[in-house]
Formats: structure tokens, C-alpha cells, sequence
């Protein structure tokens, strides 16, 4: 109901028919409208973290994790593009879940980025930065090519031209 009417149209009402339970049991889990969104976001979270995760684990460097990561981040919001419009209702409707949904998806990626570096297998530098601008353009290239085109899937010349972008992101630069 969030991704489909929006917060302020999404009620309590039409949330428990949609859901197909009443309005007395959506009270006994959540005590308000605001509840139930907040736990949207962590279920979103928790979910596009997962799919994110099985999917990078194939790779065999920090190039191909982040190759993978980025599939698996694009097929997910494929699959579900109400992510981007509850993920963009929560700057106004709950700015701390905002920052609690970038705040999970940094926190494993910054860890990754800093053993990869502490490898030599990736450029040097803060990763909190890198791993913040990576999560920016994911969501940036996923908006354009993804959700706007309503397209089902990230054109593969998009995710090669990115991979190589990517790449290069990571590489340190000559000297």
C-alpha cells in the first residue's frame, strides 16, 4: 500500500484489507501507521542486504563481489520496484529508518571494502566514503535504467559500462 498509494493515502484501513486481517489484529503488532512502515523499511532492508549478499559470495575478487552485488541489487529492485518509493517516502515520513536503511547497507559493505584494502586488492582509502559512493551510483544507475524505464531488468551494456567504471573506482591509480 506504501509503494502503491503512498504514505499519507496508505490507512490503517486500507493496509488490514489489503492484508486481509482486521483492523483489531493489525493493532495487537503495530501501534500505529508509522510502526508498520518503520518495519517496512527493515524488512526491505534486511531483504536487499540478503539478496545482495548471496549473490557476491561467488566472487572470487573484490571486483567480481562487487560485479555480483550489483546484479543482485539490480534483480532485486527488478523484482521489487515499491523499494525505491518506500525507501524515498522515508526521508519525510521517517528520516531516522532513512538513515537506518543506508546506515545497514554501508555497515558490511565498509567492512568488506577495508579487508579488501588491507589485501592490496583494492585501492586504498576511507571506505565508508567508497562504500557510500558505490551505494550512490547502485541506486542512481538502478532509478534510471530500472525503475523510470520499467524495464525488468538492468540492460546488459548499462551493467558492463558500470562493471567497467566500477573497476576502475577500485584500481589504484598509476603513478
Amino acid at each position: 500500500m506504501f509503494a502503491e498509494l503512498g504514505y499519507h493515502d496508505a490507512s490503517v484501513v486500507k493496509i488490514t484489507e489489503a492484508a486481509g486481517v482486521a483492523q483489531g489484529t493489525f493493532y495487537i503488532y503495530f501501534a500505529s501507521k508509522k510502526d508498520i512502515f518503520d518495519e517496512l523499511i527493515r524488512d526491505l532492508n534486511a531483504r536487499v542486504r540478503r539478496a545482495m549478499s548471496e549473490g557476491a559470495r561467488r566472487g572470487r575478487s573484490r571486483a567480481e563481489v562487487e560485479e555480483l552485488g550489483f546484479r543482485a541489487f539490480f534483480r532485486f529492485t527488478a523484482e521489487h520496484p515499491g523499494l525505491y518509493r518506500v525507501i524515498r517516502q522515508a526521508e519525510f515520513v521517517s528520516p531516522e529508518m532513512l538513515q537506518y536503511h543506508y546506515a545497514k547497507l554501508a555497515e558490511g559493505y565498509v567492512k568488506g571494502l577495508a579487508e579488501a584494502m588491507a589485501r592490496g586488492e583494492v585501492a586504498t582509502g576511507d571506505p565508508e566514503v567508497l562504500a557510500y559512493a558505490l551505494m550512490g551510483i547502485g541506486e542512481l544507475v538502478g532509478m534510471r535504467w530500472i525503475l523510470w524505464n520499467d524495464a525488468g531488468a538492468m540492460p546488459a551494456t548499462v551493467l558492463a559500462e558500470l562493471v567497467r567504471i566500477i573497476r576502475r573506482v577500485l584500481a589504484d591509480p598509476p603513478r
